[in-house]
């Protein structure tokens, strides 16, 4: 069986404030394109096919309009599983309908392990791959909260609840195989962030207390694995340099840092003897970003030099001048008038690090990140560094479950 791994789609995701639906078309385009042209049998996508738990009505329509053209092509299967971005609610309301065409929807853990395995049938009917379809896992879904515990207990008794989960899923998975004549291909589909794994400075995975401080270890997944299709982090990757373990990183760069990785889909051939084939196919890409670095001068040359080609270019600016350079945003205005290039934002890091030396006053709260305004608190108050760490988690944390009640509302109103 051939399949397609995909995630972290985030339909819906606006860059800068600017609306991307073109190239989420783009992608479903090329998706569906090369789906046909090598000739999948099943499409894995593992999480996070939303930017929030309450997308509009465009991602929606994006989204339903793409399963139904894959419902009708050859690909026999569609599995999807939730990432930490995604409503598990919403997921699930269409699920009874897609799973008539083959679309199957996994949510959320259901408490029974068992509602996770997929035995999927190739074009005879016959049995012809095992999923095991993990969808992202809350902390509230794998940890039962005790009085007194340390952060040091909360974190083992977390990452012991992924790796239970995980086991379980698997061993009946195994089992299921060993019934069936023990030559079934096991794939097993994940949203988290596991030991070692690559990010990059503004790529967008967000910082909250499981998706990011908690870093799963290489033993919550079983041996006998045949390919791990993991969502969460950006970067296309293996896990622990495993051909067979892989994160396939978002189709769209989302952040300008994050525009300069490489993009792909992992396609892979999974049959009952041997090794899995193994090959990536890089995504093209839809909309041009570029992060310019220099003196204003430098940057008005390249400026001038990409407003020659006519391409369609969203830069952000990154200053090395030691000041301030007046009216620059008319002079920026000015460069580009005529042009497809949009300038999404400056920066002066020279200048900022000056002004904070001096002082943090003038710092507007618009400016600041969550994470921002509390790590100035915790500067203000002196704490000290032993007690910095548990603060920050229990912060992030904090932050998750915030998160959580805002779908939660969003979903019940």
């Amino acid at each position: 069986m051939r399949i397609l791994h995909t995630s972290d789609w985030h339909l819906g995701n606006a860059f800068r404030e600017r609306k991307r639906t073109p190239e989420f078309e783009a992608f479903f385009a090329w998706l569906e394109a090369t789906i046909a042209a090598e000739e999948i049998d099943l499409l894995l996508v593992s999480g996070d096919i939303f930017d929030s738990g309450n997308p509009g009505t465009q991602a929606l329509e994006l989204y339903f309009k793409f399963l139904g053209k894959i419902a009708q092509s050859r690909c026999r299967h569609v599995v999807i599983t939730a990432g930490n971005h995604d409503s598990p609610s919403l997921l699930n309301v269409p699920k009874v309908l897609f799973r008539s065409l083959n679309i199957h929807v996994i949510g959320s853990m259901t408490g029974n392990p068992e509602d996770e395995i997929l035995v999927l049938d190739d074009n005879a009917g016959n049995p012809a791959i095992i999923v095991c379809a993990v969808p992202y896992l809350r902390d509230r879904d794998v940890r039962t909260v005790e009085a007194g515990e340390s952060i040091d207990d909360k974190t083992r008794r977390l990452l012991d609840g992924i790796r239970e989960h995980y086991h379980a899923v698997c061993t009946l998975a195994e089992e299921e195989r060993q019934r069936r004549g023990g030559r079934l291909p096991l794939v097993v589909m994940g949203h988290l962030y596991a030991e070692g794994g690559k990010v990059t400075e503004d790529d967008g995975v967000r910082e909250h207390y499981i998706g990011a401080l908690v870093r799963v270890r290489p033993d919550t997944f079983l041996p006998g694995i045949d390919y791990l299709a993991l969502g969460h982090l950006h970067i296309s990757q293996r896990v622990g340099g495993d051909a067979f373990r892989r994160y396939s990183g978002s189709p769209l760069p989302m952040g300008f840092s994050d525009a300069k990785q490489e993009k792909n889909v992992i396609v892979a051939d999974l049959g009952s003897v041997g090794e899995p084939v193994i090959r990536e196919i890089p995504v093209p890409c839809f909309q041009e970003m570029e992060q310019l670095t220099g003196t204003f001068g430098e940057i008005e040359t390249r400026i001038r030099s990409l407003k020659a080609t006519g391409r369609s270019v969203w830069i952000e600016i990154i200053l090395e001048d030691p000041g301030i350079i007046p009216e620059i945003q008319e002079k920026l205005a000015a460069l580009t008038r005529g042009s497809n290039i949009l300038v999404l934002g400056i920066k002066n890091n020279r200048l900022t690090d000056q002004i904070l030396k001096q002082s943090v006053a003038d710092e507007s709260l618009d400016q600041l990140g969550e994470l921002d305004i509390f790590t100035r608190c915790l500067d203000a108050n002196k704490v000290r560094p032993e007690d910095r760490t548990e603060l920050l988690i229990l912060y992030g944390e904090i932050l998750a479950e915030l998160s959580t009640e805002t779908t939660t509302m969003d979903e019940s109103t």
